[in-house]
């Protein structure tokens, strides 16, 4: 049996479950150190040291410029199908009309003493999203390029960069550059790997430094993301993918053996779990996901995840069902229950939650609309899905009237000298001891 069966009787049997789930981040710290290394080595040599890293993992012979040519995108994107560039472009609408939505607009609240107070905000100015090739470049995961893009476009991101690891020809996967073409995106690099992360955090000759970095990786770039932290922001520190789903009596159980194996098959440490207060239906999913893992390509990849981080969990009712999903917090939750809007106000941690047998977690990864990079590792009790946050600052406005400084100038120094910052008291005080006759206004809105 390649999935483990797993007997929860309360929500206190939790442990079970956390047991099973646990070490599938995979250990940073074997290559931290060698991390730190490339990065190191990015910032003090620049461009020289990305060739060089390119050349020993990517593209032996790769030759600057790093950056491809606008004729070399527009020619790679014209050799795509004309049906597949279709599919791109109505995925494409789909994404950006769920962001359009996400927009935040400014605002101002003006106080009775004439103060004005408010919030404005404003996008980064300059963005580098990197793109996986996947399989050297033979299986580009060019969904992650719309669901990067798309949200700081709407933003109103002024620049962005787009970074993927090249082929040993030294291209890039035309898939990838018709979405750019499409997305009017012609800073394009064939540079891949931590050293791509460390290029867009310091900079080189080749490649300008960013504000934010975005996109997916293996363990080498999360952990250069996770290092660079702080120096530009990052979308998120993300884990293997993991799908939950809840199912009762009147789901499919080879619909959920399907969705089960489509995180299955990303990598080995990809978690999925079936919760269930059906044993017939428990069986009914481990024979589906025995047939049908025997007829995927990646059936390999999908037996390891499946033996090793999945499980068909037999819950006593839907309270302790909903109660592990909260505390599992998966990636993905799909609730393929007969009802499923009377349980959604009850999911407090999900990056993202498919409701019913018709919303497969695939819709969401490549058409639906709504963004697929999304907390793992329990992470969504307190993260959010890539958004057009994600690349939006928010920036207090304060424009104090005389009135309120002159009232309130005692108590600000009082605080003030609480934390011993005599200046501070002093720089509101002496606004109070401002001679009347000088006319003090307050900044107006224009």
């Amino acid at each position: 049996m390649m999935c483990r069966i797993v007997q929860i009787r309360s929500e206190h049997d939790w442990p079970k479950l956390a047991h099973l789930l646990k070490g599938r981040a995979g250990s940073e710290e074997s290559v931290e150190r060698k991390v730190r290394e490339i990065l190191a080595e990015v910032a003090l040599r620049g461009d020289e040291a990305v060739l060089e890293y390119t050349r020993r993992f990517d593209c032996p012979d790769l030759q600057l410029p790093l950056r491809l040519g606008e004729e070399d995108i527009t020619r790679a994107a014209a050799s795509v199908d004309a049906q597949d560039r279709e599919l791109i472009v109505q995925a494409a609408a789909n994404i950006r009309t769920f962001h359009e939505a996400q927009l935040e607009r400014s605002w101002f609240m003006n106080r009775p003493d004439g103060s004005i107070l408010g919030q404005q905000i404003t996008p980064v100015d300059r963005v580098g999203l990197y793109v996986p090739g996947g399989q050297g470049g033979e299986t580009p995961l060019l969904s992650s390029l719309l669901m990067g893009a798309i949200p700081a476009q709407v933003a109103g991101v002024r620049e962005i960069a787009v970074l993927s690891p090249p082929r040993k020809d030294g291209s890039l996967s035309p898939y990838i550059l018709a979405v750019a073409h499409l997305l009017d995106i012609d800073e394009i690099y064939r540079v891949g790997g931590a050293w791509a992360i460390g290029a867009l955090s310091y900079g080189t000759v080749s490649i300008p430094p960013v504000d934010v970095i975005a996109g997916p990786g293996n363990i080498w770039v999360t952990t250069a993301k996770r290092l660079v932290q702080g120096r530009v922001g990052i979308d998120m520190i993300a884990g293997p993918s993991e799908i939950l789903i809840v199912a009762d009596s009147s789901a499919d159980p080879a619909w959920a053996a399907a969705d089960m194996l489509s995180q299955a098959e990303h990598d080995e440490l990809a978690s999925a779990i079936c919760i269930t207060m059906e044993s017939g239906f428990a069986d009914a999913v481990l024979r589906e996901l025995e047939r049908q893992c025997n007829a995927l390509p990646r059936a390999l990849t999908a037996r390891k995840a499946l033996e090793n981080w999945g499980a068909v969990v037999l819950a006593p009712d839907m309270d302790v069902a909903v109660a592990l999903c909260n505390k599992i917090a998966p990636e993905h939750l799909e609730l393929l229950v007969e009802n499923p809007w009377r349980l959604l106000p009850r999911i407090r941690h999900a990056g993202a939650v498919f409701m019913g047998g018709h919303s497969p977690e695939a819709v969401g990864d490549y058409f639906a609309g709504p963004n697929h990079v999304l907390p793992t590792l329990g992470t969504a009790r307190f993260a959010s899905a890539l958004s057009v946050h994600t690349f939006c600052k928010r920036t207090s406005i304060i424009a104090a009237s005389p009135s309120f400084v002159r009232e309130h100038a005692d108590s600000i120094a009082r605080l003030a000298r609480l934390e011993g910052l005599e200046a501070h008291a002093r720089s509101a005080e002496a606004r109070r001891e401002k001679k009347e006759e000088q006319k003090l206004t307050s900044p107006a809105l224009p």
